[in-house]
């Protein structure tokens, strides 16, 4: 493989005049963009309701019996400035570096949010503010801009660790990677790993200071994309025959894909589509991250593994004695999966077998029935699921959730082949957390499994999951477990 940089270290994309920093790379955990935004309309609307409400109080009647003068000239004041903050683009400027252009559009936002509470009272002389509640506005007014000063702060703390930015690769050494790059030392939204393309040959040892990889089969194999959160094909959208077929090559892999599209003739304001670093973009492959469902889903997860935990920790207890008086092992269980992305996660389980170095070494050996490793405790354990209860503890660091496909052991084989290789889309399975239970488990594909059939039937399973999962049917697929476990508690796993 060449390259003009080493392979495993990510940079962010810069032009010649820009030296990359190696430590603009991301770490920790990646926060999206759109979620900033969200959470900052959110609490701009909290503030304001609640700076309403405190100069409503000061009328000395309170909220509840105070008269409709005293509430619709605040009512106006918050309802004009949340409508007028995304209006004048605030929002949109919130990431830029220009942190005086977005406190003006804030000012103003907030200038016409006041202005139309008192146009309101100008054009109705029997609304009432007395003076305490003109200041209360005003101060809300400050507040705001206060508010908006801490927002950038945080962002630029954020943007300092790279957790602001995705992890994309570009394939394809074409003038549309070229022009990407450039939109992207502009807007720092992306950390541009590099470029791959299968023209060696053709193609210089970097695109505008980003390092040329090697081909398109390197990327597959590369050790560095489970960190890659984004595939960016940069083929000209005209030459659909080789956009197809890179589809068709990269369709193992979970990283979600999009194809730039060419920038000449497009009209940003009659299209919608993806928008990296300014650029139009369509989806080849996965959806769009949906930042509402992907806060309850987490949201939830932390309520209801916390609740179990609490709930079950007499379980826990007497377990861990069980374990620990058998046979003096250790009590846990700790295995290496994949998780999210590909990515590697360890994963918590009360120990069912009897301690064995060899055998945790081969971790893609799948327990059978009759399994001599297999404790008594463990046999127990194992038909109940009370093996896997630990495994919240993963769903509170966020390795895995409570619904999602099940976490598989790194080189699992069945028939002696491994699981990936089997079924082409295998991989699209990661594209969201293992869960603690699934839609596989619950439709009586659970436990091990041994053949090639089994293997393709969990991945159909799973794979029809991501396609419905929403809170509804997550919160169903729960419901669904205990009865599932308790139809099959002799089964052996």
């Amino acid at each position: 493989m060449r390259s003009a940089r080493p392979a495993g270290h990510l940079t962010q994309s810069a032009l010649p005049a820009i030296e990359a920093d190696p430590a603009s790379c991301r770490r920790g955990t990646h926060i999206p963009r759109e979620l900033i935004g969200f959470a900052a309309r959110w609490t701009d609307g909290l503030v304001l309701t609640l700076i309403a409400w405190a100069a409503i109080e000061l009328s000395g009647t309170g909220l509840l019996a105070a008269p409709t003068g005293h509430v619709l000239p605040f009512v106006t004041l918050v309802a004009g400035t949340l409508v007028a903050l995304p209006v004048s683009g605030a929002y949109r400027l919130i990431f830029s570096r220009r942190a005086g252009d977005h406190l003006i559009r804030v000012g103003i936002a907030s200038a016409i949010g006041l202005g139309a509470m008192l146009a309101f009272i100008w054009l109705l002389p029997a609304l009432e503010v007395s003076e305490p509640q003109f200041r209360a506005a005003v101060a809300g007014w400050v507040s705001l801009m206060a508010l908006h000063g801490a927002y950038l702060a945080l962002i630029r703390i954020l943007s300092g660790t790279g957790q602001l930015n995705e992890n994309v690769v570009i394939v394809g050494a074409t003038p549309n990677a070229r022009q990407l790059i450039a939109r992207n030392a502009e807007s720092r939204e992306l950390n541009i790993a590099g470029v791959f393309d299968d023209r060696l040959n053709r193609v210089p040892q970097d695109i505008s200071g980003v390092p040329v990889l090697g081909r398109v089969d390197d990327l597959i194999g590369w050790e560095r994309l489970p960190e890659i959160d984004r595939i960016i094909v940069t083929v000209t959208s005209n030459a659909r025959e080789r956009v197809r077929e890179l589809v068709e090559r990269l369709r193992i892999l979970p990283q979600q894909m999009v194809l730039l599209l060419d920038l000449d003739g497009f009209d940003p304001e009659t299209e919608n589509l993806a928008r990296i670093a300014n650029s139009p973009a369509a989806y080849l492959s996965g959806a769009p991250v949906d930042i509402v469902r992907n806060l309850v889903k987490r949201g939830a997860d932390i309520i209801l593994a916390s609740a179990l935990l609490a709930f079950f920790s007499p379980v826990f207890l007497v377990t861990a004695i069980a374990i620990r008086l058998e046979d003096g092992g250790p009590v846990f269980f700790r295995q290496d999966r994949h998780g999210f992305n590909n990515q590697v996660i360890r994963v918590w389980k009360f120990r069912s077998m009897r301690p064995d170095r060899e055998a945790e070494k081969r971790m893609s050996v799948q327990a059978f029935s009759g399994d001599p490793r297999i404790t008594r405790v463990g046999r127990l354990i194992r038909r109940t699921s009370i093996d896997e209860l630990p495994q919240l503890i993963n769903v509170l660091r966020g390795d895995m959730s409570m619904v999602g496909p099940r976490p598989h052991a790194i080189g699992m084989t069945a028939q002696q082949t491994e699981v990936h290789a089997i079924v082409s889309d295998y991989a699209h399975r990661y594209r969201v957390k293992p869960g603690i239970t699934g839609w596989a488990q619950i439709n009586g594909s659970r436990g091990p499994v041994h053949t090639k059939q089994d293997v393709r039937e969990r991945v159909r399973l799973d794979l029809e999951y991501l396609n419905r999962h929403s809170f509804w049917f997550d919160l169903w697929i729960m419901l669904m477990t205990a009865p599932c476990l308790l139809g099959d508690r002799m089964r052996e796993r």
